[in-house]
């Protein structure tokens, strides 16, 4: 079997990774010149680590990110706890596995480590692919073609493979736009930010915060409401006085927070709908390309991981019917990541309220959750997503 993937993100090398576990032949297709990622945080929840282990990378993981205490939810202006979930040394014992806050490019060095360099085609930019009897075929931009039994895409929210199969569809700008920055431990004030996952909670606007790289670094990400940015990019600069002052009546911890950032970058948030069929032929698709997530549930990344390994599998458990395994891979696959996403647009709406009324009724719904917490209830009510296992499905 030969099998390409397209895109050589965090769910791409996953998938890269899974099937050279399985001695699977396959070649990973990236369109940047070179490999590395932005420089931004990324967490993985014990649904996510649970691959890694299975990839043999667990203990490389857990030793270049940082877990968190627990994951607290505080009012923006008083900074009052609405809700506090433990994770350390809690989430091993009841889901299986810990949960990490990471530099992206860290975990992406980790993947990259288990993917033959060789099999990685840098500068290859996918245009189209089709199905030709038993042959996929890949069209790059130099007008080249690549032939092989499988194509997954994992070419992201603006997916080439995605168009070639259903044809082109903007994604929906959701009306959320966020700042993003990394700030030095060592400028800010001893204590001032808790060794927790952080959400502040305010009217039309959230901020989340979480340590990487062993507790020297505080990623950050700010979101609010907002009907003038409408651009999908993760390196757009955005203006420092401008995030400031959109921020400038939130709790002092906050305001030093953002304030202290090593840069500003700015990108509106955009998804879709689930969508109803991922595999047509021998093509099929993972990640962003079929179901980008609103980072309110910081499960994206994780839902692009576990896909990479479920399509491996899949190949690897059909080798003998390709098209079939694909269908296999989808249908294990889509109700899952679809109630994902849907949760995820759902918290925008709950992170953000404003009238007093369904703010009150929210904090002591958290209040009620918080009294009746204990053997792993998350104050998101996601256990089911963290009890996952897609090594074992």
């Amino acid at each position: 079997m030969q099998v390409i993937i397209v895109g050589a993100g965090l769910g791409g090398l996953t998938a890269a990774a899974a099937l050279a576990a399985r001695g699977i032949e396959f070649t990973l297709l990236e369109q940047a010149s070179q490999l590395g990622e932005i420089g931004a945080g990324v967490q993985l929840a014990p649904n996510a680590l649970k691959v890694l282990r299975a990839l043999g990378l667990e203990q490389r993981a857990a030793e270049v990110g940082f877990e968190p205490g627990a994951h607290v939810i505080r009012n923006w202006k008083t900074s009052q706890v609405l809700a506090r979930t433990p994770y350390k040394g809690v989430l091993t014992d009841i889901f299986g596995a810990a949960y990490y806050g990471y530099h992206r490019a860290d975990l992406h060095e980790i993947l990259r480590s288990a993917v033959p360099a060789g099999a990685i085609r840098l500068s290859a930019r996918c245009t189209g692919v089709r199905t030709e009897g038993d042959q996929a075929i890949v069209t790059l931009a130099d007008g080249s073609e690549l032939a092989a039994d499988a194509v997954v895409g994992a070419d992201g929210i603006h997916s080439a493979v995605r168009g070639s199969l259903y044809g082109a569809e903007a994604p929906r700008f959701t009306g959320n736009a966020c700042w993003r920055g990394m700030t030095p431990a060592s400028a800010l004030s001893p204590g001032l930010v808790d060794p927790d996952m952080t959400v502040w909670f305010g009217p039309g606007a959230s901020v989340v915060h979480y340590y990487i790289r062993g507790g020297t670094i505080v990623n950050w990400v700010a979101a609010f409401e907002s009907d003038a940015w409408a651009e999908e990019s993760w390196n757009a600069e955005g203006r420092r006085e401008e995030m400031l002052e959109r921020f400038a009546d939130w709790h002092p911890t906050i305001v030093s927070l953002l304030a202290n950032s090593d840069r500003y970058l700015k990108w509106g948030l955009f998804d879709r709908d689930p969508l109803s069929q991922w595999s047509r032929g021998r093509v099929t698709l993972m990640g962003d390309a079929c179901h980008p997530m609103l980072p309110y549930l910081a499960q994206g990344a994780c839902m692009a991981i576990e896909d990479g390994y479920a399509v491996a599998d899949a190949l690897d458990k059909g080798r003998g019917d390709v098209v079939a395994a694909l269908q296999a891979y989808e249908q294990a696959r889509r109700e899952r990541t679809a109630r994902v996403q849907l949760l995820a647009r759902a918290r925008s709406v709950d992170n953000h309220l404003r009238d007093e009324a369904s703010i009150r009724a929210r904090d002591e719904r958290f209040a009620k959750i918080r009294e009746q917490q204990g053997n792993g209830r998350h104050s998101y009510g996601i256990e089911w997503i963290y009890e996952h296992d897609v090594t074992r499905a």
